[in-house]
């Protein structure tokens, strides 16, 4: 059967417009899930920011712990250093000192990984006036003795080995993780007391904590002392350890009840 050419035409348009509507329909459908899903949204948003808006009674306080120890380990700073006409002289005398140190250090039992070179450095001085040129060579090496009955040989032996400066030494604790743990629980227990003696002025009383975050910790408050260049006796006492304290910080924030 054969239809006529507008016919054709017409039935063509009228499908074209048949879809052209479906999808209208649809464009509106998705149009007004957004705009539900946007009003969701927005309401969801204005009960989050009223909710946080809303101040919570509270109060914030800084907590101090401190736990003193009596020192097992040092720490020596020590320095080699000459000077002279060449770089190469005063590399190699330094570098012979350095080598009988390490050496000394090793046979009285002291563990490699207790030494350690801190720098090294080969300075070219002149002087303007005379025109004079000198060199000077420097290694600094930190040594940690781990028995503070030690000390007193070592030091008599490492000056005999050349060493010519010490820069100063730091006490040092064993138990430092252990220290650092129960001065966190000191911190914590004296912003509680703060926190009460603060709410009970008020006629209130001190709830769960909130929030909690340390603001300091030292692991050490170290001890330094300049030490003299010789020791005429290797058995007399020059170093008094004292105590070292260890120190943590917390800010707390309780609920005000």
């Amino acid at each position: 059967m054969h239809y006529p050419l507008f016919y054709f035409f017409s039935y063509r348009n009228q499908e074209k417009y048949d879809i052209g509507i479906e999808i209208e329909i649809q464009n509106k459908i998705v149009l007004i899930i957004m705009k539900k899903y946007l009003l969701l949204i927005a309401i969801f948003g204005y009960c989050i920011g009223f909710a946080q808006e809303k101040p919570i009674p509270s109060i914030s306080v800084l907590g101090t712990g401190t736990v003193n120890i009596v020192p097992d380990k040092v720490l020596i700073k020590s320095r080699i250093e000459h000077t002279g006409k060449t770089a190469e002289e005063v590399k190699r005398k330094n570098d012979q000192v350095v080598d009988k140190v390490i050496k000394y250090l090793k046979s009285q039992g002291v563990a490699p990984k207790n030494i350690q070179t801190e720098y090294i450095r080969l300075n070219k001085e002149v002087n303007y006036n005379t025109q004079d040129t000198m060199y000077s060579a420097n290694q600094a090496i930190s040594i940690e003795l781990v028995n503070l009955t030690d000390y007193e040989k070592i030091m008599s032996g490492l000056l005999s080995s050349g060493l010519n400066r010490i820069d100063g030494i730091e006490f040092r604790t064993s138990e430092k993780e252990a220290l650092q743990s129960e001065a966190r629980r000191k911190a914590v227990l004296n912003a509680k007391m703060k926190a009460e003696e603060y709410a009970s002025a008020l006629g209130q009383s001190a709830g769960k904590a909130i929030f909690i975050s340390e603001v300091q910790t030292d692991h050490y408050q170290p001890v330094y002392r300049v030490m003299e260049m010789q020791s005429d006796n290797a058995e007399q006492q020059t170093i008094a350890p004292g105590e070292m304290e260890i120190t943590v910080k917390v800010n707390v924030t309780f609920m005000l009840n």
